[in-house]
């Protein structure tokens, strides 16, 4: 048994799932930037692209839940992808990379939302 951190609970309901953090990861790293952004208000719409790359220096391979929330509105679609996602409510997808062991992953997407 090995002491990784602590966390304080308030108050809790009983039967309720609870979130603890126990620390960041340092031998698995994210890097996220915006690669494009156009906006057009005669048209009513925006597209962003992004680029997430990822870092597993760990010894055996894994996979990473890069997780995104679409908040520039709710009417969001994914325009491309390099990876299939998820989508957990009205505005936040789920990206499931595989990363190799001692490698790195590059995911990239664009979104296009309208209004």
């Amino acid at each position: 048994m090995q002491f990784v951190g602590e966390n304080m609970i308030n108050h809790t309901p009983a039967e309720q799932p609870i979130k603890l953090v126990s620390g960041n990861a340092f031998d698995v790293t994210a890097k996220r930037r915006q690669t494009d952004f156009h906006v057009d208000s005669f048209r009513r719409m925006i597209d962003e692209s992004f680029e997430i790359k990822l870092s597993n220096q760990k010894a055996q391979a894994i996979t990473v839940h890069a997780v995104e929330h679409m908040n520039r509105g709710q009417n969001w679609e994914i325009t491309a992808k390099s990876s299939d996602y998820t989508k957990r409510d009205s505005s936040t997808i789920d990206f499931p990379v595989s990363v190799r062991a001692k490698g790195d992953a590059t995911l990239t997407y664009t979104v296009h939302y309208t209004w």
